[in-house]
């Protein structure tokens, strides 16, 4: 597992990559909420009141690093997620900040 601190417009968010097989579990934390790769359940995380938001790669098949992450578009949020004015079609950076 790694875990990294990284920074988007002055906001430090916790990011991590877990190996799981041939495919990398990702995602990232801000202080709200999160946005994650294709595994993470956004609607489960709503039961919770867990703000989240799930991406779509560009340019590969699946999220593999905190940047493809960052640069990913959002595909699916929940309801505590769009409260926060996190939208489909957004990437993931501007999700993030959404969550600092």
């Amino acid at each position: 597992m790694a875990s990294e601190s990284f920074s988007l417009g002055g906001k430090t968010f916790m990011g991590h990559v877990i190996p799981i097989g041939p495919v990398n579990l990702v995602f990232a934390m801000g202080e709200k909420g999160l946005v994650g790769c294709g595994a993470v359940d956004v609607l489960a995380l709503d039961k919770f009141h867990l703000p989240a938001a799930k991406v779509r790669p560009v340019g590969t098949s699946s999220v593999s690093t905190i940047d493809e992450l960052v640069s990913g578009e959002i595909v699916s949020v929940n309801q505590a997620g769009t409260a926060l004015g996190i939208t489909i079609g957004m990437n993931g950076k501007d999700a993030l900040l959404r969550l600092a």
